[in-house]
């Protein structure tokens, strides 16, 4: 909203300063600040109302150091990441860009299911929370949406082919609609959709946007889980999700600037820079919602804010085409993912075979395996950071590294 005031001020006034609001940087740096702002200011405020509420963290007995002191810990913070988020995005990014539209719709929705849980879990009594089924049916529901919009709403779309002359006069193809995505390790980095579809004839491209949208509906589905996996230790999820958003920040600025996207060999996607807003609103969030949730924690974010991370994070990734580099850039949430499925199946084949379950960590989630191993909460979760931040290096690094 801030935009349209300050670009009105300049055209009309020319307001002195008003012209610093068409940089997307100054409006970035902005939206950190604010998000900051709205956690520390209003977190503490959130927090008194949840407790007096006593909406408080009903801990599952597993038998894990220190997990007495946390039971009665308010739970529904995720309240304050949201409100940090969407407040900045809508003070200073451009409302009516296309991109801004679908992440406020996935940030509501995914956070309104992620509430429902956490409302069953503590006023309904229920540990299990809302029904897996309905969860996982919300969550395609969202990528459903993202996937169908991507693929026919005109203002998605890219301009492959970006050169800039002797002259830096600036040389491109018409924008396209395109299934393309960036393939990481390789020289040409691009992967076409369409070949899912190709081998069975030319008739069938045209229904490659149908793989398409199983693919974003699979990742945003994954992704969501992966973090809400995660959200088991004090600032894990949190300090995690900061990493990988300051992450897909930096790849929404190169995509969106066609001076960087021609150095880098990526495709140019148009008006993707507000996602850079977006995502320090994001950044800056998590790290003020750290201020309350680092240990010991004062507030967990429940599902309300862990399902809401997730989605974020694999929806931005697809928006700006980067699907392909969840697998390293979200690798924390993939080995916990993968933890408990390996844990479920062994236990399962080992049971149904023996006739005694057996178990290949001592428990999952991965970061419970190391608890129950003896290490402190706080060492664990400053060795997934550092993993973290290794393998969001490593992701940036495949930009040049073909």
């Amino acid at each position: 909203m801030l935009y349209y005031l300050f670009e009105h001020l300049q055209s009309a006034y020319d307001f002195p300063g008003a012209g610093l609001f068409q940089y997307i940087s100054f409006r970035a740096a902005m939206a950190i600040i604010t998000s900051l702002l709205v956690s520390l200011v209003f977190g503490g405020k959130i927090i008194n109302v949840i407790r007096n509420k006593q909406i408080g963290e009903q801990v599952r007995e597993l038998g894990l150091a220190g997990e007495e002191s946390k039971k009665g810990t308010p739970t529904m913070g995720g309240l304050i990441i949201l409100a940090a988020i969407l407040i900045p995005t809508l003070l200073f990014t451009k409302l009516d860009n296309i991109y801004i539209i679908i992440m406020i719709i996935s940030t509501l929705w995914l956070g309104v299911i992620g509430f429902i849980d956490d409302y069953i879990k503590v006023y309904k009594k229920d540990k299990k929370g809302l029904a897996g089924r309905f969860k996982i049916l919300g969550q395609v529901g969202i990528g459903l949406i993202v996937g169908l919009v991507m693929v026919f709403h005109a203002d998605i779309v890219v301009k492959e082919d970006v050169y800039l002359s002797s002259e830096t006069e600036i040389s491109m193809n018409e924008a396209q609609k395109s299934l393309k995505t960036t393939t990481p390790f390789f020289k040409n980095n691009e992967l076409n959709y369409e070949v899912l579809t190709s081998w069975i004839g030319d008739t069938a491209k045209q229904y490659a946007w149908v793989f398409f949208v199983l693919i974003v509906v699979i990742i945003i589905t994954a992704v969501s889980n992966g973090a809400n996996m995660t959200d088991g230790l004090d600032g894990l999820a949190t300090g995690t999700s900061a990493i990988i958003g300051t992450t897909l920040a930096l790849f929404a600025y190169v995509s969106g600037n066609i001076i960087a996207a021609d150095y880098l060999n990526i495709m140019y996607i148009p008006n993707t820079g507000e996602l850079v807003i977006y995502m320090s609103a994001f950044v800056g969030a998590c790290v003020g919602f750290m201020w309350y949730n680092s240990y010991p924690a004062q507030v967990f974010m429940g599902d309300t804010g862990s399902l809401a991370l997730g989605g974020i994070i694999a929806v931005v990734a697809i928006l700006i085409r980067k699907e392909l580099l969840i697998p390293v850039l979200c690798g924390i949430f993939l080995i916990e993912n993968v933890s408990v499925m390996l844990q479920v199946g062994y236990f399962k084949y080992t049971k149904k075979k023996f006739g005694k379950g057996k178990r290949i960590f001592k428990m999952a989630p991965l970061h419970h395996h190391y608890q129950k191993s003896g290490m402190h909460e706080s060492k664990i979760v400053t060795r997934f950071w550092i993993v973290g931040i290794m393998l969001a290096v490593i992701t940036i690094v495949t930009l040049k590294l073909r």
